[in-house]
C-alpha cells in the first residue's frame, strides 16, 4: 500500500484516518538549530545540540547524565526497558533534530493495514537523499530484531553512488519524540569513529533493536501518544571516497585469428547509409563489419567504407581498451585479386570503430570485369586477431 505525503520543509506528516487510504494533512515545523553551548556535559561533539545529553548503561537501566541547566534542579532522566547494544550511544535532546522529522498518525492503523515497513519522502542533508525506514513489529528479515521496532536511515537514490568506487563516511543520530517530557530519545551509532559506509551495495545502516515494542508502546514513556510517533534524524557527511582504479594489461601469448565472411546479396537495392553485419565474437568479445554502400565522411559520395566495430561497447568496464589488430576485405570473385586494407587499434568504449572511409571508389568497385559485385552480390571478409586487453578493478 503506497502512502501519498505532503511535505513541508523538512518536516512531514504521515496520517491515517480510521477508514484505511483516508489522509488527512498534520505539519511539523521545522526547528531551529542552535550551537552547542560551551560547557555543557555529555554533549557530543560535532553531532548535537545543546540539550544533548550522555546516557550510561546500569542494570539494565540507561541513565542520563543532564546539563548544568537541569542539574541545578535535581532533575535525572532515566530511560527504561532499552536495549543495551555495543556501538550504540544514547542521549536525550531538548532540541529537535537538524535535518528532518516525521509525524506519524494512527500507528495502530499500519498494523491493521498489514504495513510491516514504512518508508518516508525523501530529506536532504549533506548533498545526498534520504529516507526514514520504520519497521513497527521490527524488521522481519533480521533475527535478532525480535520484539522490536527498527528504524533505519537510508539512501534515497542510490544513483548518487553510481560512478563505480564510489562510498560515503556518514555518521547519523536517530530521533524519538517524547511527548510527555518534551525532548527526544536519540540514538547513535558509534561503532566506528569514521560514520558508516554507504556505497552502491549498502544503501541502509540503522537499527535493528531501536527499542523493545513494550517500551515503544507503554504511554507512560510517551512515545506514542495518541496513536502517533514523531521520528527525526540528523545526518552528517563525515568523508567522500573515490576508491580508485588499478589497470591491468594482459598480452596473449599466442593469439588466435578468427575470420568472418559476410556475402551481400542485392547489393544495388541497399538504401540504408549504414549496413551492419551478423556479430562475431573474437576473444570474449563481440564485433561486426560496418559498410556504408554510398561512402562516409571524406569517401561520402564516390567512394564505399568499411569499418570493423564492437558490437556491444557498452557492456565493457570503464577503461577496458582492447587491442586488435585485423585486415578488411572485399574478395574479387573473378580474378581473386581482393582489395584490402591492414590496421591496428585500441578499441574501447569510447573507440568502437576503426576502418576506412575511401576503402574503394564506387566506380571501381562497380566495374563488371573488377569481379567485386558479381550479379549483384559482393563478399567482405575480416580477419581479427585480439592480442592484449587492459582490464580495471576497484581498489578496495
Amino acid at each position: 500500500m503506497t502512502l501519498p505525503l505532503k511535505r513541508s520543509g523538512h518536516a512531514d506528516s504521515l496520517p491515517l484516518k480510521q477508514s484505511p487510504g483516508c489522509l488527512r494533512k498534520v505539519r511539523v515545523a521545522k526547528p531551529a538549530r542552535p550551537e552547542l553551548e560551551r560547557g555543557t556535559v555529555g554533549a557530543i561533539t560535532g553531532m548535537g545540540g545543546m540539550g544533548d545529553v550522555r546516557s550510561h548503561s546500569w542494570y539494565g537501566l540507561t541513565i542520563g547524565a543532564v546539563p548544568p541547566k537541569l542539574e541545578d534542579n535535581n532533575k535525572y532522566l532515566v530511560m527504561a526497558n532499552f536495549y543495551k547494544e555495543d556501538g550504540v550511544s544514547t542521549s536525550i535532546s531538548e532540541t529537535p533534530p537538524t535535518h528532518y522529522t516525521i509525524k506519524i498518525q494512527s500507528l495502530s492503523l499500519l498494523k491493521k493495514n498489514n504495513i510491516e515497513k514504512y518508508t518516508s519522502p525523501y530529506f536532504e542533508a549533506g548533498g545526498y537523499k534520504w529516507k526514514l525506514v520504520f519497521h513497527q513489529n521490527g524488521n522481519k528479515s533480521k533475527n535478532k530484531a525480535g520484539k522490536h521496532v527498527s528504524v533505519y536511515l537510508m539512501m534515497a537514490d542510490a544513483t548518487s553512488l553510481a560512478p563505480a568506487g564510489w562510498e560515503v563516511h556518514v555518521g547519523f543520530r536517530l530521533f524519538l519524540l517524547d511527548h510527555n517530557n518534551d525532548n527526544y530519545l536519540v540514538l547513535q551509532d558509534t561503532f566506528t569513529g569514521k560514520g558508516r559506509r554507504f556505497h552502491a551495495m549498502k544503501v541502509e545502516w540503522g537499527f535493528d533493536r531501536f527499542m523493545s515494542q513494550e517500551a515503544f508502546n507503554n504511554p507512560e514513556n510517551g512515545y506514542v501518544v495518541d496513536d502517533t510517533c514523531v521520528l527525526g534524524a540528523e545526518v552528517y557527511v563525515r568523508q567522500e571516497k573515490f576508491r580508485g582504479r588499478q589497470d591491468c594489461l594482459s598480452m596473449v601469448k599466442d593469439p588466435i585469428s578468427y575470420k568472418h565472411t559476410w556475402k551481400i546479396d542485392k547489393f544495388s537495392a541497399l538504401t540504408a547509409d549504414c549496413v551492419d553485419s551478423k556479430t562475431f565474437m573474437v576473444a570474449e568479445h563481440k564485433w561486426k563489419i560496418q559498410v556504408y554502400p554510398k561512402g562516409k565522411g571524406s569517401g561520402t559520395g564516390n567512394h564505399l567504407s568499411l569499418y570493423l566495430a564492437l558490437a556491444e561497447p557498452t557492456s565493457l568496464s570503464q577503461g577496458c581498451q582492447i587491442y586488435a589488430d585485423f585486415t578488411m576485405r572485399i574478395l574479387d570473385q573473378v580474378n581473386a585479386q581482393h582489395d584490402l586494407g591492414k590496421a591496428n587499434y585500441w578499441f574501447s568504449g569510447s573507440q568502437t570503430v576503426c576502418g576506412w572511409p575511401r576503402f574503394i571508389s564506387i566506380g571501381y568497385f562497380s566495374l563488371p570485369g573488377a569481379g567485386f559485385l558479381v550479379r549483384d552480390t559482393c563478399v567482405i571478409e575480416a580477419e581479427v586477431t585480439v592480442h592484449g586487453a587492459t582490464t580495471n578493478k576497484i581498489m578496495l
